[in-house]
């Protein structure tokens, strides 16, 4: 078995509520918290209007299946969501 913690920090550049920050980073339970091997969860900069850190940890039989699940979360973000990407740390446990 093995396990990574993915996390990304974004920036939310001229977002000036709480209520519009959800919407912009809207959806990330639904979308990823529903598959089996993934735990989801906003980790970070909770109060904050114009930053949001996100953290996923990501189950697998290999290494390598958990290194390219992280990979198309990745890209997945970066695609979707309406804010920058300003870091992204990878831990396997």
């Amino acid at each position: 078995m093995h396990i990574a913690i993915l996390t990304l920090t974004f920036s939310l550049p001229g977002c000036s509520s709480l209520k519009e920050k959800r919407q912009r980073m809207g959806g990330l339970h639904a979308r990823f918290g529903s598959t089996p091997s993934i735990a989801v969860c906003e980790s970070g900069g909770r109060a904050r209007h114009d930053a949001s850190e996100w953290t996923f940890v990501i189950v697998g039989l290999s290494k390598r299946e958990v290194e390219s699940q992280c990979s198309r979360i990745e890209e997945k973000l970066e695609r979707t969501v309406d804010a920058r990407v300003m870091n992204v740390e990878r831990e396997f446990v």
